[in-house]
């Protein structure tokens, strides 16, 4: 607790400490803005409204920022970006992407510490039924991806996951009108099998978060799970999901 009166009388670290912690509160804002909007006005017109509203903002606040600090943009990507070596910036995608999970791994540490497991899984399984949808919105946004992409467009999407940059995947075509997915490596489970512990029980969370991101896709595709844990699996696989579609 700091014994100024306002922000104004900050010295340079505890002014840095508050802005840091303004982005995190811009960050929350603008999920909490969604959050309600989509209970207000359903999932179609929020997802809508939040790509007008992402665009509007991105660009605000990309401009300000680049003007303060003194950094170029080029077209709306900061242009340090685009100058880093082709290695470097694909290391710093494998670490957002490992960030993030680690990020869903202290959320779910907290529940669990604070309320135990049986509210951690639930709050978890709820989450994942809300972030597949989002991620799949995302990812279609970012490819440009059609309405009713079907399995292809499908299979564009899972390549594009944060978990495709830190996780390795594959795809098993079964049929015209079905394709296998399998999660070869997992860290998450792969860091508990070094430390000798038995698989996470994570097959909860996989049938709120295939079936909602593959109907994200293409309402037509139906997910089922061919094999997840706590079911017993082949050593080239953790989980792994068959999706299909009836195309007529």
């Amino acid at each position: 607790m700091t014994d100024k009166n306002s922000a104004a009388d900050l010295n340079k670290e505890e002014t840095a400490r508050l802005i840091i912690d303004f982005f995190h509160r811009i960050a929350m804002h603008h999920a909490m803005w969604f959050a309600e909007v989509r209970h207000q006005l359903g999932d179609e017109k929020a997802y809508r409204i939040l790509k007008e509203a992402y665009g509007r903002s991105y660009d605000i606040q990309m401009k300000r920022l680049s003007k303060t600090l003194g950094f170029e943009m080029q077209g709306d990507i900061p242009k340090f970006f685009l100058d880093m070596p082709a290695e470097q910036l694909n290391l710093l995608k494998e670490n957002v992407g490992i960030n993030w999970l680690a990020n869903d791994g202290v959320w779910f540490q907290a529940v669990e510490f604070s309320q135990g497991m049986f509210d951690a899984k639930r709050c978890n399984d709820s989450c994942w039924a809300h972030f597949s949808p989002f991620e799949a919105w995302a990812i279609k946004r970012y490819l440009n991806l059609p309405e009713n992409s079907g399995l292809e467009g499908l299979k564009k999407a899972l390549a594009f996951r944060l978990y495709a940059t830190i996780n390795k995947q594959s795809v098993i075509d079964e049929s015209p009108d079905s394709f296998i997915f399998q999660m070869n490596e997992c860290r998450v489970q792969d860091a508990r099998k070094r430390k000798g512990l038995e698989d996470y029980p994570c097959k909860s969370g996989g049938m709120a978060e295939y079936p909602s991101f593959a109907e994200a896709i293409d309402p037509r595709i139906r997910t089922e799970c061919v094999g997840c844990p706590p079911d017993k699996h082949p050593a080239e696989w953790y989980c792994s999901w068959r999706f299909s579609i009836q195309n007529s």
